[in-house]
């Protein structure tokens, strides 16, 4: 006999609440969308007429291209800053046992778990008192603060899936530290860096708080110059800016899209070891 299953009135509630978040999620995006293309639009539901002209003055009027080269400049850089300092750490992370490792690993995820604008003042504070903020240097300094231990979270478990046997079998053939990591462990942790990079380069691009402290008028990324195109005193077409809302978007569907191709969400899992007694 095949067995019915019976939805409980719970489960129904929490399938409506989603299925509702969703239309109206759909709905925003889709008249912000709409907007962008419409020459006209008053009290109808769709505009009288459609042009592209808005991303064309979009472009030129907030000046899309050096706002991009800033953001791409600025998000490479931090990716590879981050990987650079947090695959060598999360190496030792996860290979020594040591005082105060996991106190270490909690501190590594304050920076997550905490929200960006509650140590993005104090650290603004800081970066504008030395000159730094206000240049690209201070944007990347202040987004590296939750991308590296994004990393090192990210790159942890991947660490942890390599056989120590292997590094010790590299070095009783004579290899050094470096060629190890260079030449054994490096191809093995490529989907692991690659997988962090693309993540960081997506948190990066969509980082707001910490990029809207520290830049200045040459250093905004996307996001940035878009909340100061909405904001900024004068008159300008509302459909110039939505243009500019669908671009990031875009943007940043293309990027999570990549993401999710490349990035296996059970491997960021770390694995908890208990330690030897």
């Amino acid at each position: 006999m095949r067995r019915r299953i019976v939805a409980t009135p719970g489960a129904w509630l929490v399938w409506g609440a989603v299925g509702f978040f969703f239309v109206l999620l759909a709905g925003v995006i889709g008249s912000v969308l709409v907007s962008s293309f419409g020459r006209r639009w008053f009290d109808t539901w769709l505009p009288q007429s459609w042009t592209t002209q808005w991303y064309g003055q979009a472009w030129h009027e907030f000046t899309l291209l050096d706002v991009l080269i800033v953001t791409v400049e600025i998000s490479v850089l931090v990716v590879a800053i981050s990987v650079l300092v947090g695959v060598p750490a999360s190496y030792v992370l996860a290979r020594k046992n040591f005082p105060g490792r996991r106190l270490l690993y909690l501190l590594f995820l304050l920076p997550i778990l905490m929200p960006p604008i509650t140590y993005g003042i104090p650290l603004a504070t800081v970066l504008y008192k030395y000159g730094l903020a206000g240049h690209m240097a201070g944007v990347v300094l202040a987004n590296l603060v939750p991308s590296i231990p994004f990393v090192i979270l990210t790159m942890t478990p991947f660490i942890e899936q390599v056989d120590p046997a292997i590094e010790r079998a590299a070095r009783m053939c004579g290899a050094r530290t470096g060629q190890v990591f260079a030449r054994i462990l490096a191809p093995l942790l490529v989907p692991g860096i690659l997988a962090a990079s693309i993540l960081v380069l997506v948190r990066t691009v969509g980082m707001f708080e910490l990029t809207f402290l520290t830049a200045g008028p040459d250093s905004q990324t996307l996001v940035v110059a878009l909340y100061y195109t909405m904001s900024a005193a004068g008159i300008r077409a509302q459909q110039s800016v939505d243009a500019m809302a669908v671009i990031y978007t875009s943007m940043m569907l293309v990027l999570l899209v990549v993401a999710l191709r490349f990035v296996n969400p059970t491997q960021l899992v770390a694995r908890v070891k208990e330690d030897v007694e």
